[in-house]
């Protein structure tokens, strides 16, 4: 029998009502009895959870991440928020244990070991910190670098090192995409 796979998307361009950024009552619903929710708690509380159950419903999760001054945007901030709860994606046995997850994690600069901004790499980190170690997701990265050498004159002479880059980055896509196809098929 074919699969087929649940396809499903969400814009972080086109942020929909249930992708806000988390407010006090979305995070303290989680903490609470649904019987003891205020009115208020028990709708964000619902978006929340129709963001978890995307999570746990996805065959496979591809993961737009580019620097913005040296962070993850804001919407994904703000997913990331929203779909970390404690006793169902996160703890002993997360809900979405095991999904496959890419992180295209693009950056106009090197953060890479040996580079001088090596230290100023919060990206990846903060993404397998959450991704990975908290909520159990298997996650891979794809890391095209040197993104803005093209289009600033100062960078002028790193723009070699970013076509081996983005040659790179679209090596590990087609990689990772086969190793996927595969993973989804057994």
């Amino acid at each position: 029998m074919p699969l087929v796979p649940r396809l499903g998307h969400r814009s972080w361009r086109k942020p929909t009502a249930t992708l806000l950024h988390i407010t006090a009552s979305a995070w303290s619903a989680g903490y609470a009895a649904p019987c003891e929710h205020t009115p208020e708690q028990s709708a964000a509380f619902a978006a929340r959870v129709q963001l978890i159950e995307e999570l746990e419903q996805a065959n496979a999760v591809l993961i737009g991440a580019p620097m913005y001054n040296f962070s993850v945007p804001s919407p994904l901030k703000a997913w990331l928020d929203n779909v970390l709860l404690l006793g169902r994606t996160a703890g002993e046995t997360p809900s979405a244990q095991g999904t496959p997850v890419i992180a295209v994690a693009g950056r106009g600069g090197s953060y890479a070991a040996g580079t001088p901004r090596e230290d100023y790499e919060f990206v990846q980190n903060y993404l397998e910190a959450v991704l990975k170690d908290t909520l159990g997701l298997s996650l891979g990265f794809i890391v095209p670098e040197l993104t803005m050498a093209p289009r600033r004159p100062a960078m002028s002479e790193l723009v070699p090192l970013y076509e081996a880059s983005r040659k790179r980055a679209f090596e590990d896509a087609t990689a990772k995409a086969g190793q996927l196809a595969e993973r989804l098929a057994a």
